[in-house]
């Protein structure tokens, strides 16, 4: 089973890293795929650059050879969307291996409003990983689809190419993006927050400045 997270990763954190190594250690993936959006959907349009954070999720994944960079919406224009990711993974893995996708409880919540979501649990699973304390969805068309689709398991996912929703509860982390930039902006150090080596190209290239 191969994992598949999706993020403007602006820049890469360990609010990132953690859950995704939760989710491959409890459903035995044989990797998780990190890729950067090009250009974010629903919402702002990253600050560094492509190239900028393809350095940074490079940097990131180093340590850990489960965790692959993926490239290939960068090379793509327009908006980037699940859909479009997933058929060309497919393309390259052939239409037998399972994909989950990893997603947030607070994306989830959005799930139908996606591009094309039912075609999406054509091609993957869906794995949303859930923190604790996090509200549960409540929308009586999402409640819907998680009872025709969801109570998945690990073995049920490994048996199907796609078409599943499985909750993975992950490790509780208050990290953000937008905070991590805010303190750079501030002159504070966000140390702790994410990987050494990505705060050493922040320092390098002078991101997220004023």
């Amino acid at each position: 089973m191969i994992g598949v997270l999706g993020g403007t990763f602006d820049p890469i954190h360990y609010g990132h890293l953690r859950p995704a190594l939760d989710t491959l250690q409890a459903l035995g993936l044989e990797q998780v795929r990190f890729v950067p959006l090009n250009q974010a959907v629903h919402r702002a349009p990253p600050l560094a650059s492509p190239v900028e954070r393809l350095a940074m999720v490079r940097a990131a994944l180093a340590s850990e050879p489960r965790f692959v960079v993926d490239g290939r919406e960068l090379a793509r224009t327009g908006g980037s969307y699940s859909y479009d990711t997933l058929v060309s993974l497919r393309a390259d893995l052939g239409p037998e291996v399972p994909i989950c996708l990893l997603t947030g409880t607070d994306a989830f919540r959005e799930f139908l409003t996606w591009h094309r979501p039912m075609d999406i649990l054509g091609l993957a699973h869906l794995v949303v990983m859930e923190r604790p304390g996090s509200p549960a969805p409540s929308d009586p068309d999402l409640l819907a689809l998680i009872d025709g689709r969801g109570g998945a398991r690990r073995d049920d996912l490994a048996s199907s190419s796609a078409g599943r929703i499985l909750f993975q509860r992950v490790t509780q982390l208050d990290i953000s993006a937008t905070r991590i930039r805010a303190l750079v902006r501030a002159g504070l150090s966000p140390r702790f927050l994410l990987p050494d080596a990505v705060l050493d190209l922040i320092d390098q290239e002078g991101l997220y400045r004023a």
